[in-house]
């Protein structure tokens, strides 16, 4: 099948087109930056080059693919970590503009498709940490989000929404909302890469184990993350899946086992106050209440099978 890819240089982007191309499709991988076609075209890809913002330059750009699926991958999440992000997100210039390709940019590849006829869409959401702060450690899509998100987060909350919706409602086609865990693994935020952006912050005692620590995430290796998607762009039927690992667990027991594989010394422990005074409620919340996801319906459905199935074992062999 012809696939375009929005977002195909990204740290998914850049392990789904391989895979892609593997699976025999006819990729066209679109990038904001001229210089990185030659990136594009090593992955296996026909490069295009448009800003996800500008809706005509979109429109050119899927019109020259006529793809039969589009693939939205796109987000602004690179860069370093600082406190006064942790503090208050919605005001971060890469949530605020990673909220604007959920939304704007969004609705530009939803019209675009729509024009040249593609029959499937699938996009990328978020399910590491996102559902009401009650019931068991893994929730299924099902289960209802948090209806009172911190202040800071409501605006990020809404972009995931949005995205889900118009994508999966639409009447022309077949849409898919993957709703992935937090990455490890090669160019992601958990890595050994000197630059990873949470390997830093772990390795300099600076990202703590917040009270109990009992916030449980769903992780998934960003090379199963993209098997994920590689497999929904084939098949599935319309709708949310969660795509994390096996493992949903709390901070108290990943973080230590990552400071280890990242040859750190253990997590500092600090008292929920001091943690909320540090790095404001929306991360504290996390941290000592969040909730996972559960895979079964991706497992179930789309028949996808982990490399890692716990991050356990992916911290151990798969960080890069």
């Amino acid at each position: 099948m012809k696939v375009f890819v929005a977002g195909a240089t990204g740290v998914l982007g850049r392990q789904l087109v391989p895979q892609l191309v593997a699976r025999g499709h006819e990729v066209v991988g679109m990038t904001r930056t001229a210089s990185k076609q030659d990136e594009v075209r090593s992955l296996g890809a026909r490069p295009v080059v448009a800003d996800a913002l500008d809706p005509d330059a979109v429109a050119e750009a899927v019109a020259s693919a006529e793809p039969e699926v589009i693939v939205h991958e796109l987000t602004a999440l690179s860069g370093p970590l600082s406190v006064r992000d942790a503090r208050r997100p919605e005001r971060s210039v890469a949530a605020t503009m990673t909220n604007r390709l959920r939304t704007e940019a969004t609705d530009h590849l939803l019209a675009a498709g729509r024009a040249v006829g593609a029959r499937r869409v699938v996009a990328q959401s978020f399910g590491a940490f996102r559902f009401a702060r009650t019931g068991g450690p893994a929730l299924s899509e099902a289960d209802p989000l948090d209806p009172d998100p911190p202040a800071a987060l409501r605006t990020v909350q809404a972009g995931y929404l949005y995205l889900e919706t118009a994508v999966t409602t639409i009447e022309w086609g077949e849409g898919l909302a993957l709703r992935y865990g937090g990455f490890y693994g090669p160019g992601t935020a958990i890595s050994r890469a000197p630059d990873a952006v949470m390997a830093a912050p772990i390795r300099k005692r600076r990202f703590p184990i917040v009270g109990g620590g009992g916030g449980v995430f769903s992780h998934v290796h960003v090379e199963d993350a993209a098997a994920a998607t590689a497999i929904a762009v084939e098949r599935g039927r319309p709708g949310v899946y969660n795509i994390v690992d096996d493992d949903p667990a709390p901070l108290r027991e990943w973080l230590p086992v990552l400071a280890t594989a990242l040859d750190a010394k253990p997590p500092r422990r600090v008292p929920r106050w001091l943690g909320r005074l540090a790095a404001g409620e929306a991360a504290t919340i996390m941290m000592t209440e969040a909730r996972g996801a559960s895979n079964e319906k991706a497992k179930r459905e789309l028949g996808w099978e982990l490399r890692y199935p716990s991050w356990r074992q992916g911290f151990a062999q798969g960080l890069g």
